[in-house]
């Protein structure tokens, strides 16, 4: 399917646990609108690098965000959803495409990007859930740990993020996935990055 500017712009948002590739598939995506649809504009938000960009200023409340990112704990409601509003507020005029990953990471800020898909007339906004087994995904951590060095992929870190997306996010994810308003795919994230990103392809129609 090609988009015209006659056709109404296409709003996607990722869901996915630590470990499955949504970032990867979600730039993957972004590309593909690009080339088949080049004269309109393809905005992306990933909520935690927006926070932790947030984290490295100096003002009082971004000291505080970058205590909780240290110490792993959660952030308040009130700063991710500033910054889909901020988001939203500053970059969207109504013709863009819209790909967001990291939004509504609980059940009760699904509400919140309800009214915000509906204020802003976001038609059939499609939630691409990238499903993989937590042993899936810790294994994948884990060897990303030993080859990047990366301090939040720990082990007692790793378990903690699938305890709490299993807790937070996938009720997150049955409330989009029962609601008509929204198409709702699941892609087995378990297979090749091509393979994934080939499936999303076919499953969207694009």
């Amino acid at each position: 399917m090609v988009y015209t500017n006659q056709m109404q712009p296409q709003t996607f948002i990722f869901f996915g646990t630590s470990g499955s590739g949504k970032g990867t598939q979600a730039r993957f995506l972004i590309d593909e609108l690009k080339k088949k649809d080049p004269k309109r504009r393809t905005l992306y938000l990933e909520t935690g690098e927006k926070l932790r960009e947030f984290a490295s200023k100096d003002s009082f409340t971004s000291k505080k965000a970058k205590e909780a990112l240290d110490a792993g704990s959660l952030m308040p409601e009130f700063l991710p959803v500033w910054v889909w509003a901020q988001f939203f507020i500053d970059n969207v005029k109504g013709d863009e495409n819209v790909v967001l990953d990291g939004v509504a990471r609980r059940e009760h800020e699904a509400v919140i990007i309800d009214s915000v898909m509906k204020f802003y007339n976001r038609e059939n906004p499609t939630i691409i859930f990238i499903d993989v087994s937590p042993e899936w995904a810790t294994d994948k951590l884990e060897k990303r740990a030993k080859t990047e060095g990366r301090e939040d992929d720990r082990e007692e870190e790793i378990k903690r993020r699938m305890d709490w997306f299993e807790k937070n996010v996938v009720p997150a994810i049955k409330h989009f996935k029962s609601n008509p308003y929204y198409k709702f795919i699941s892609i087995n994230g378990e297979q090749t990055i091509e393979e994934v990103h080939q499936e999303i392809l076919g499953k969207i129609g694009l």
